[in-house]
């Protein structure tokens, strides 16, 4: 006899029947993606809950606390800026290397602090996991809220060193609310993408910084992005200047500061910066949901 034909036997109404009528389906069925979404939706107050708690977990024990959201990428830009900048001369090119510099330490760094962190977002919660039923999807959102939230803090300390080397406020700074929430919902797609990778492949967190640091040294964070086209042509630099972080920073670099060297125009970085996140954004969020039903497993 067929699935379809097992009756229940006091009605004698088939069994699928019955619970179509009554809203239940299969158990360990991965829902469809509208209805995966509006489950994570209903949890948003759970999100953002876990993400509170994970800024307090590990922040509460410094004595600086917060602080070191902003002094951690200020550390990393002034470590640059005496090796790149003076022992290597790297700002030739560059009006103002340090709000130039700045500005690439900082939105690298958030990308990367989420990557970091999304990599152990499943593999790093399997208790949680395993105790409790809730959209998966909601542990990534959760680092990416804290990152967001760092990185807030980190843009108004930004602005100060913008302005302290000499930058004037222009209306361009209102275009840094749109590339900061296209950038944070880019690294919303990684932190998802990079979860699932975390959780099928141990090795793939030992890989993370490596290909962390390529990305730094591909993204013109530490010198002026005309350099690779000294080094590159045709298809080459086409590609190297189309990469993400490249872009962002381009972008922010371009509201930030005046006669500041672009890989491409204005337009054109807008528009890469919409395709990658929606690439990005979505892609990695369909890529998480995919595999929604074999995290903590095993």
């Amino acid at each position: 006899m067929s699935q379809t034909a097992v009756a229940d036997s006091d009605t004698g109404i088939p069994l699928r029947e019955l619970a179509r009528r009554h809203g239940l389906s299969a158990a360990g069925k991965l829902p469809s993606l509208p209805e995966y979404s509006r489950q994570l939706w209903s949890y948003r107050h759970f999100i953002a809950s876990y993400a509170n708690a994970k800024v307090t977990s590990s922040l509460g024990k410094t004595r600086l606390g917060m602080i070191w959201q902003v002094l951690t990428p200020l550390i990393n830009a002034t470590v640059y800026y005496v090796i790149f900048g003076l022992v290597l001369s790297t700002a030739r090119g560059v009006d103002n290397f340090v709000a130039y510099l700045c500005t690439g330490v900082f939105i690298f760094q958030f990308t990367q602090s989420v990557v970091q962190a999304g990599i152990q977002a499943i593999s790093g919660n399997l208790g949680l996991i395993r105790a409790l039923h809730f959209p998966r999807a909601s542990l990534p959102l959760a680092i990416t809220m804290v990152e967001v939230r760092n990185m807030i803090a980190s843009l108004g300390v930004l602005m100060v060193i913008v302005l302290a080397f000499g930058e004037p406020i222009t209306v361009e700074w209102l275009l840094v609310v749109p590339i900061f929430l296209l950038q944070s919902i880019f690294n919303a797609g990684l932190a998802m993408a990079a979860a699932r990778l975390g959780s099928k492949v141990a090795d793939f967190k030992q890989l993370v910084p490596f290909i962390m640091r390529i990305w730094l040294y591909g993204s013109a964070v530490l010198y002026p992005v005309s350099k690779f086209a000294e080094k590159l042509d045709g298809w080459q630099l086409a590609v190297v200047e189309a990469n993400p972080l490249l872009v962002f920073i381009d972008l922010m670099r371009h509201a930030l500061m005046e006669d500041v060297h672009l890989a491409a125009s204005p337009l054109v970085l807008w528009l890469e910066a919409i395709g990658w996140t929606l690439v990005a954004g979505l892609g990695g969020y369909v890529y998480f949901w995919r595999g929604e039903k074999g995290y903590g497993r095993g």
